[in-house]
């Protein structure tokens, strides 16, 4: 039998691994790398995957939080890519419905812009028809009067009108969680905090396991498996230099950051995608009660673990949304937080970092090791799919047995769960009651059921067994979220739970402060952490606030 998803059990889950071979281990557990277990596993294979820091703890967590079509993409020509990932993202807003959320986007046009309008209004009509937009978000063009209502904010100079396209969003951490949780469901065996640090090889040279140390414990284990895939995103080519096999095709990293102000400092309408003076163009995203700005795009050499947001970085955004916003006049410090991501894109030769294409690619190496790079995180369903089908074939060929084709496309991820009800919405508001009804009053149970989804069930129930939910139902609530975190979401430290789980110390960094001490209280409760444990882990978050809100004057390396 699986064992559950706990921290509590991530030592047995590693010894379990190592028991027998397994048919397929990921290395690497961001979006890309979870999705790989979760097809693998639908499909019946014995399947692992590794992960050296938190899930989703690289580029996974960092993104813009968009799952879109990319528009950009049919402007360099990408109409395979334009036409696959917009039924991705129309499956991952069916299956995941609590965290993958229709966010209309406007795109004002200036004369002189990345797009005129004849051009952009042809442009979002073909993107619709490729991407198999439904009818009611297909996109609509307006003249200046009416993007002005649209958006009052904006710089009038030079404005034509816009297009009024649908776009939606994400939380990328959630769910990259959430599909691992899924992958777990099917009884894939997976660990966070467990490195892989040396490959294993029979006498021909193919590979043929893992040598991964438990962080935690310190303890190393031998994994076995029959295919092998390297899905470490940024770290693509450290783990290829491991195996031997880094030749060919290698990696260019590139640095994305974003901004976080409170909504009243930028209080846009609705979600806006423009240009800057220099040429590209970024986003303004308003959400709960914030508003985010992004994203940068420069190529970047220095620590893969430590991209920082530099003051290049928030001078850069600060002065596009200035210049886009006149009215605004954003300051540095108007800035609540910020975090900063790496593209694993495919080096092309005499492409700049906007120029590179966003297409996935998969390398075999003379050891049989896979690894998948590239892509983005709306396409990780299909790249999932593509890497899977190569194993499967393999291990057919080799072992004569067969595997069925995909399926993840008809599979409800973790959370979108519509309890019985003919709609997620119908159930939400089932929800909801019930959060009301146990005492959590109106705005727990909205905002559990925002990051949650239908496994709020379980947080209801831990809730219901907490001795202070008559004196304190917020504390009560913070702790049977912590709970359910570090039970069901293998949430190791707090900054598992305050960045990655819940996303508060970048959308809510004044409540993340204001709760260190019981979360590091109450996660020290449940996994046992002593005086020493405890110290480390609240050094440990207020290092992460010091990331998200300080900006040293550096280029990068």
């Amino acid at each position: 039998m699986n064992l559950s998803f706990s921290a509590l059990n991530r030592v047995e889950i590693v010894r379990r691994m190592a028991e027998q071979p397994l048919d397929l281990l990921v290395i690497g557990g961001g979006i890309t790398g979870a999705g790989i277990a979760w097809d693998a596993s639908v499909r019946g294979m014995r399947t692992g995957l590794v992960e050296m820091n938190d899930f989703a703890s690289g580029t996974s967590s960092r993104s813009t939080k968009l799952v879109h079509g990319g528009l950009r993409y049919l402007k360099q020509g990408e109409v395979k890519l334009v036409m696959e990932v917009g039924r991705e993202r129309a499956l991952l807003h069916q299956n995941a419905p609590h965290i993958v959320i229709p966010a209309p986007m406007l795109l004002p046009i200036y004369e002189g812009g990345t797009y005129g309008y004849w051009a952009s209004s042809i442009g979002l009509y073909v993107y619709d028809l490729l991407a198999g937009v439904k009818r009611s978000e297909r996109r609509r063009m307006f003249g200046k009067e009416q993007t002005m209502r649209m958006e009052p904010l904006l710089k009038t100079d030079k404005l034509k009108g816009s297009g009024y396209y649908y776009e939606y969003r994400t939380d990328d951490a959630r769910l990259t969680v959430e599909i691992l949780k899924s992958a777990h469901a099917h009884g894939a065996h997976i660990v966070n905090y467990a490195k892989a640090e040396e490959f294993l090889y029979d006498d021909s040279g193919k590979v043929i396991g893992v040598k991964v140390r438990e962080r935690l414990s310190g303890k190393t284990y031998d994994i076995y498996a029959k295919k092998i895939v390297n899905a470490a995103g940024p770290w693509v080519d450290q783990v290829r230099s491991r195996d031997g096999s880094l030749h060919g095709k290698k990696l260019l990293l590139t640095k994305g950051v974003h901004l976080v102000v409170d909504y009243r400092r930028l209080p846009v309408k609705q979600a806006a995608y423009f240009d800057v003076p220099d040429g590209r163009m970024i986003f303004v995203i308003p959400r709960d009660g914030k508003t985010y700005i992004g994203t940068t795009d420069t190529v970047y050499k220095g620590p893969i673990e430590d991209p920082r947001t530099t003051k290049q970085d928030l001078d850069y955004l600060i002065n596009a949304v200035n210049a886009a916003f006149p009215a605004v006049r954003l300051k540095a410090e108007d800035v609540e937080s910020s975090w900063s991501g790496l593209r694993p894109l495919i080096f092309e030769e005499g492409k700049g970092p906007s120029e590179i294409s966003r297409k996935d690619e998969i390398f075999v190496s003379n050891s049989g090791l896979i690894t998948i790079a590239g892509g983005k995180l709306t396409g990780f369903r299909k790249m999932a799919e593509k890497v899977v089908d190569l194993a499967a074939k393999q291990l057919q060929a080799e072992t004569g047995r067969t595997f069925p084709p995909c399926a993840t496309d008809k599979e409800i991820i973790s959370g979108g769960d519509r309890g019985g009800y003919a709609t997620f919405d119908e159930y939400k508001r089932e929800l909801l009651r019930q959060g009301q009804s146990i005492g959590l009053g109106d705005r727990l149970p909205a905002y559990l059921l925002s990051l949650y989804g239908a496994n709020v069930v379980h947080i209801y129930q831990y809730f219901a067994t907490m001795e202070e939910t008559p004196r304190d139902p917020e504390e009560a609530a913070l702790r049977a979220e912590i709970a359910y975190c570090a039970e069901h979401e293998m949430a190791v430290s707090a900054v598992d739970f305050l960045l990655r789980r819940t996303g508060m110390l970048l959308f809510d960094r004044y409540r993340a402060e204001r709760i260190i001490e019981p979360v590091v209280r109450f996660m020290g409760e449940r996994l046992g952490w002593d005086a020493a444990d405890t110290e480390r882990e609240r050094g440990l978050v207020l290092s992460e606030l010091e990331k998200a809100t300080q900006f040293p004057d550096l280029q990068d390396r």
